[in-house]
């Protein structure tokens, strides 16, 4: 897997927390740049922080799944793709809530990342560079994502949220599918 693989996946894991983004922006009355700069933060770091103990969950159990990691990829890939799409369809429009605060940012954050657990857990088999570098790609494009999820939930609403999670689970469900064929044929 490759740089651009993992980018990808930043992007889908990241889709849950945009789509909360969009929420916490609709409930600000108006936006103010530390708000918006503190719940990045809160789901960047998240989504970087799971998948970094998944990853070191996967390193221990390495031995037990290394043969079986592409399908374990494809498998977890696959669940929280339909997962993400499901949720999309079934879900209604995000409340108006206050803007958010310190312990509801947390567990927003929490609830938006355990995907990326999930998907930390395959990244020691498929990622050959360090750990640090793809939890950094993944906390980063979330950080971005969210950051930009606040401001255009601010100014348009929630007229992209069912559209993001939809668009994150069929990448995932893709990379998924990719990472199959890849060890089925070569």
């Amino acid at each position: 897997m490759g740089v651009f693989e993992l980018f990808l996946i930043g992007i889908s894991l990241s889709m849950d927390a945009v789509a909360v983004a969009l929420c916490e922006g609709l409930a600000m009355k108006k936006p103010r740049l530390g708000r918006m700069v503190l719940i990045a933060v809160f789901f960047g770091g998240f989504q970087a922080l799971m998948p970094f103990i998944g990853a070191y969950l996967g390193e221990w159990f390495s031995v037990y799944i290394e043969r079986w990691s592409a399908y374990i990829a494809f498998g977890l890939l696959l669940l929280i793709g339909v997962k993400m799409i499901y949720d999309a369809i079934r879900s209604q429009a995000c409340e108006q809530a206050e803007n958010a605060k310190i312990g509801r940012l947390f567990l927003l954050a929490i609830a938006t990342s355990i995907d990326a657990l999930a998907v930390g857990i395959t990244l020691p088999a498929l990622w050959s560079h360090s750990i640090v570098s793809a939890v950094l790609i993944i906390g980063c494009t979330t950080f971005v994502l969210s950051f930009v999820g606040v401001w255009i939930g601010n100014c348009f609403g929630i007229r992209f949220k069912k559209g993001a999670e939809i668009a994150g689970g069929a990448v995932l469900i893709a990379l998924g599918i990719k990472i199959l064929l890849e060890k089925l044929i070569g």
